[in-house]
Order: structure tokens, then sequence, then C-alpha cells
């Protein structure tokens, strides 16, 4: 692979390119029958636990870890996570 640092104006293009994260904060595996059942107001419980970390991923791949939180000083509630957990520092996140 190239090395990034021959070609500089190459690589500073990139970080200006936006990238979408993926959170995950859980799975569902409910029965057809129970899928097709669902109506407003349904609940549909997920393998996790509200404290549980959230997962994040780009390109369908497992970047780090963190936990929900809403941003400080959002007065509509906007959700945020604090990282707990980032791939690439020693962290097994598999």
């Amino acid at each position: 692979m190239a090395d990034p640092d021959q070609h500089p104006a190459t690589s500073n293009l990139l970080h200006d390119l936006p990238v979408e994260v993926v959170i995950s904060v859980g799975r569902a595996r409910p029965m057809v029958k129970d899928l097709l059942a669902l109506s407003e107001n349904a609940v549909l419980p997920l393998d996790r636990r509200v404290d549980d970390p959230v997962e994040l991923f780009v390109g369908g791949r497992l970047i780090a870890r963190g936990q929900l939180e809403e941003v400080e000083g959002s007065d509509n509630g906007q959700l945020a996570v604090r990282l707990t957990e980032v791939a690439g520092t020693g962290l097994d996140l598999g």
C-alpha cells in the first residue's frame, strides 16, 4: 500500500470526507408471526440492557464501544456516545 506521506495533498483531501458511523444498541429476534403483529406502541425487546455499552461500526467493522448519554446543555435531549473502548488502542473488540 502506498505511503500517505508520499502524497500529502491526497491524504489531506481524505480528511475532509464525511464518514457514517452506525451505533448499534442491540438486536431483536422475534418470530415472523410476532413481527407481523407489531403495531404502534408495541415494545420489541432487545438482547441488551439500558446500561450496556453500544457498539460503533464504520463500513460494517466494529471500531469502538461506548455509553449513550445526552449532549450536555442540550435542551432537546440529543443523544451522544461517550467512547469507552477504541479499536487500535490495544483493546480486543472482536
